[in-house]
């Protein structure tokens, strides 16, 4: 069983990381760190103006299974919305905790690590960079609302 998980598809994803790296000027960041393992990903992104993400930059140091899920990520997540990424998130829980099927769409790629299901103890490290991608989305949409909201001090000040 140990060796279908570490399967040739499994460790090719691992080993090429798109998007490998930091952004110079993220709209967003977020940050996971899986507690049983130490796996980490760090996560920077900068969103379009439809709020889908445009620019996308991952740091990972992460088990083989964890390097193989932001290698799914990274492949996939430019023009992705907080929604699909929400959907994507829940769909792999359940792929892992409750024998759902996987996530759908541009991350069904996700499903090639549908075995890890059978080791609990791996499942956060799996899951670390499509949580910090969530953080960071959602970082960057906050920042961009609060760009978007009038500024009540000064309308309060002109009006008085």
């Amino acid at each position: 069983m140990i060796d279908e998980l570490y399967s040739a598809r499994i460790l090719t994803l691992a080993a090429n990381l798109p998007h490998s790296g930091r952004l110079a000027a993220p709209q967003g960041t977020g940050e996971r760190v899986a507690k049983l393992c130490g796996s980490k990903a760090i996560v920077d992104v900068t969103l379009d103006a439809d709020g889908r993400v445009a620019e996308f930059a991952q740091d990972v140091k992460a088990c083989a299974l964890g390097q193989a899920a932001a290698g799914v990520l990274g492949e996939s997540v430019i023009g992705a919305s907080l929604e699909e990424i929400e959907a994507a998130r829940d769909a792999m829980s359940a792929m892992l905790k409750a024998g759902g099927e996987g996530p759908e769409g541009r991350f069904e790629g996700l499903r090639a690590l549908k075995l890890v299901a059978d080791y609990p103890a791996r499942h956060a490290s799996t899951m670390v960079a499509i949580e910090a991608t969530l953080d960071a989305v959602k970082q960057a949409l906050g920042r961009s609302l609060a760009r978007k909201a009038p500024d009540t001090r000064t309308s309060l000040a002109g009006a008085a």
